[in-house]
This record gives structure tokens, C-alpha cells and sequence, in this order.
């Protein structure tokens, strides 16, 4: 029964456009079977991100996104107070003889609460998919305000008491590693590895996600990404950055790659000068590790 269901979700997966292993299908299975929030880490581009894309869209639910950065606060993530409405009620009250704590039971009421992503999440009367972006990037003190939710299913609010899940949101937690994660976090999640693709991986998203490129020129680019990454830079490539030069390739209608094609496009492909320089004088020793005879102008 178990494995019926982990086809049906690869199934469901390949159908969304998501190409997974068996690794990446079992992690996603479990973490929906017994509600624990998925950690999913790797280097940037190889599809982290797009899991709870994938998951939205196949559940029909909506996908519900907190994009983490450096200076993120709580209440941007948690909930913030419309103090315009507040101020507004309060001055509408002055005329009436109400006590302080009657004041505060009125003006800290839902009406006036703004919910952000993390208290939506858990509010909604169809369970969302919640992705937590690159939390990573976040402060080490943001990681507290999330634990609460992770672990419990619920969001303390000091005007109004603790908000408990109406329902338990998929959720997909990201990080590129610029960082170590609390343990307290991880504790909290299954955990997820994901790499850069193999050729024959990346060579069937290639084939999925651009229909109609020419086979030739598909192989020719996934061979030349596994060779690029093997390089030294500062910024490598992931398979998001293949699709964008495939598409950018069919386009232009190029059925193979040659030198001056690829000089021309690098920057599709590396978003970093040092990188590209680095590319540009490694082009001949490039073509010769991925072994296919291109035509040099």
C-alpha cells in the first residue's frame, strides 16, 4: 500500500513537471504522512524552492511564501497590529465612558490584526502549503519565533493569547548553507539533501521543461554543465540556469553548440564576471572534457 502511494506521488510529481528520485519522493512522502515540516538544503538552483511549488499546485491549495532575509523580524512574519485603525477606534471612543481593559479588549480584537505569512498558514480553513524561503538568510534570533509554530502548531500573540492551527500547513523549510541552522530547528524536520543533477537527470528535466529542443543540442548543454561545475567559481550553476540557457538556445533555433554561441551566452549561465572570465579562457579544455567534436569559428 505504502509503495502504491509513493508511486502515485512520484507520478503526481513528474506530472507537475518536478523531476524526483527516490530520495527526494520518500522525504516528501513522510513529511506529508506525518506532518513534520521538510528542511531542504543544497546549493542554490537545483530545485529546492520549486518542491513547494509543485505541492501547491498539485493539492489545489495555495502556496503561501515567507522570503527570509537578513533583518527579518517577527512581526513581519508572525502578524503586525493596523495601528491607523487602532488610533481611529480609540479616538471614536473618547466620547464614551469605557475602562482601559475595555479599550484593549476592542482594539485588540482579529478585525485589526494583519496577518502575515506564518499566521495565515495556520488560520486558513484549507491547509496551505507554507514555504519558509532561504531561512538561512535570516538572523540566528529569527529561528525562535519558528519554533513554536514547527513544534507545536501554534502562534502566541500577547494581546490575544495563543492562535492554534485551524489546520496543519505542508511545510517546506529552505536553506543554501550560507549559514549553520540551529539544532533546535532541525530537530523540528525531516531533513532533505539535494545536489546538483546527474547528466541523465538534468538531461531529462532539460527534455521536460523545454519540449521541442533538439536532442543534440540538449546533451551537448547538460554535458557542457557537468564540466562547468567541476570548475572552480565562485558562483556555480545549477538547473536553473540550465533551463534558461536551453530555452534561450531554442529560441535562437541553435541545434549545437559551438565556441562563439557559448561566449555569447555565458551570462545566462554564470551570473559572475571573475566566473565568466574563468569560463571564456577554459572554453577549449571545456569542450574537450565533454567529449563532443563543436564546431570553433
Amino acid at each position: 500500500m505504502q509503495q502504491k502511494a509513493l508511486t502515485d506521488l512520484a507520478r503526481t510529481l513528474s506530472e507537475q513537471g518536478y523531476i524526483a528520485d527516490k530520495a527526494i519522493t520518500m522525504s516528501i512522502f513522510l513529511a506529508q504522512k506525518l506532518q513534520r515540516p521538510l528542511l531542504v538544503e543544497g546549493p542554490p538552483g537545483v530545485g529546492k524552492t520549486e518542491i513547494a511549488k509543485v505541492l501547491a499546485r498539485a493539492s489545489g491549495t495555495e502556496l503561501i511564501r515567507l522570503q527570509c532575509y537578513e533583518g527579518l523580524h517577527a512581526e513581519q512574519a508572525l502578524y503586525e497590529w493596523n495601528y491607523q485603525k487602532q488610533l481611529l477606534a480609540l479616538k471614536m471612543m473618547e466620547t464614551q465612558s469605557l475602562s482601559v481593559k475595555e479599550k484593549e479588549d476592542f482594539i485588540f480584537d482579529e478585525k485589526y490584526l494583519l496577518k502575515r505569512p506564518l499566521l495565515r498558514a495556520i488560520t486558513m480553513k484549507k491547509a496551505p502549503v507554507l514555504l519558509i524561503d532561504e531561512v538561512d538568510r535570516a538572523d540566528e534570533e529569527f529561528e525562535s519565533f519558528l519554533l513554536e509554530l514547527l513544534s507545536d502548531w501554534q502562534i502566541s500573540i500577547p494581546e490575544m493569547g495563543v492562535v492554534k492551527a485551524t489546520t496543519k500547513p505542508t511545510v517546506i523549510v529552505t536553506s543554501n548553507r550560507m549559514r549553520d541552522l540551529s539544532e533546535a530547528l532541525r530537530r523540528r524536520c525531516f531533513y532533505l539533501w539535494i545536489d546538483y543533477p546527474d547528466f541523465e537527470k538534468e538531461l531529462e528535466i532539460v527534455r521536460q521543461k523545454t519540449p521541442g529542443i533538439d536532442e543534440k543540442l540538449g546533451g551537448q548543454i547538460c554535458h557542457f554543465m557537468q564540466a562547468l561545475r567541476q570548475m572552480k567559481l565562485d558562483k556555480t550553476p545549477g538547473i536553473a540556469e540550465t533551463l534558461d540557457w536551453a530555452m534561450a538556445l531554442a529560441a535562437l533555433h541553435i541545434d549545437h553548440l559551438e565556441k562563439q554561441v557559448v561566449e555569447e551566452t555565458l551570462g545566462i549561465v554564470l551570473k559572475d564576471w571573475k566566473d565568466i572570465r574563468e569560463a571564456q579562457l577554459s572554453l577549449s579544455e571545456l569542450f574537450e572534457r565533454v567529449g563532443i567534436k563543436m564546431k570553433v569559428n
